[in-house]
């Protein structure tokens, strides 16, 4: 008979499963702590309180290389059917035009397409006459078919003729162009690296004056603006089939961005 206190603890198949179950329980602990040490490893173990906090503004002046131009083909008649097939035809060919100046389908998208009723208020008494409160329902006339067109233009020497031609076809509500980036995060990009590059300067001015030395960044943040793109509106387009080719001028658009940097001081 074994006599041995360890072996009898040990020997006990409740006691061995109690120790594999604290050992895995300490182990899974252990392992916690060593990733949350890796993972804050270099980090200071209290927020920084000896900082100073610059703030720097930048911007980036670019030349827009794509155009967008909306419009809108539209058609009233008595029948849903007769609106849209008018649409159809006027928007075809419009979109056939467009095909003919060199855009690719992917720049050629719809953004609405809709059809709504067309209402009439009878008004039950004469001109010149006092007129009660009229509480008679509205009766339909009529159905409205419209579609909406947005085609982003590559070429932009051909801004002009694309809606020259437009107006040719009496295509309604053309809207644009808004002269614009095809990556539309270059400009503020430039804009950033501008303002983040000013904070640095000044972040070195102030330590010079202040008799401290930089050290790691502890706080950041932005913010940028969007440009203003000038629109070129033409409403009702029905008497343009003589109109001479627009000169639309593409200028520039200029992004603006504002960081603030925090820095620990030494």
């Amino acid at each position: 008979m074994n006599n041995d206190p360890l072996h009898e603890i040990f020997g006990n198949g409740g006691v061995r499963i109690a120790l594999i179950g604290a050992l895995s329980i300490l182990s899974l602990f252990l392992l916690a702590k060593t990733m949350n040490i890796a993972e804050n490893f270099g980090r200071p173990a209290h927020p920084a309180t000896d900082v100073v906090t610059v703030s720097g503004s930048g911007q980036a002046t670019l030349a827009p290389d794509v155009a967008r131009v909306s419009f809108t083909v539209e058609n009233t008649a008595a029948a849903v059917s007769d609106a849209q097939a008018a649409t159809t035809k006027q928007a075809n060919a419009a979109l056939s035009f467009v095909q003919g100046q060199g855009i690719a389908a992917k720049d050629v998208k719809t953004l609405s397409y809709n059809i709504s009723p067309q209402y009439a208020y009878p008004n039950p008494c004469t001109s010149g006459t006092l007129c009660p409160a009229y509480v008679g329902s509205p009766k339909i006339t009529g159905y409205q078919a419209a579609q909406t067109i947005q085609v982003t233009i590559h070429n932009l020497s051909a801004v002009g003729a694309l809606l020259s031609g437009l107006g040719k076809l009496s295509v309604q509500n053309v809207q644009g162009p808004a002269f614009a980036l095809n990556d539309p995060t270059a400009g503020y990009d430039a804009a950033r690296a501008d303002a983040i590059a000013n904070a640095k300067a000044q972040a070195e001015l102030l330590a010079k004056q202040l008799g401290v030395s930089l050290g790691k960044i502890v706080n950041f943040s932005e913010s940028s603006s969007t440009p203003y793109p000038v629109m070129y509106g033409m409403r009702s387009a029905n008497a343009q089939s003589t109109a001479a080719t627009p000169n639309v001028p593409v200028g520039e658009n200029t992004y603006t961005a504002s960081v603030s940097i925090t820095y620990e001081i030494r």
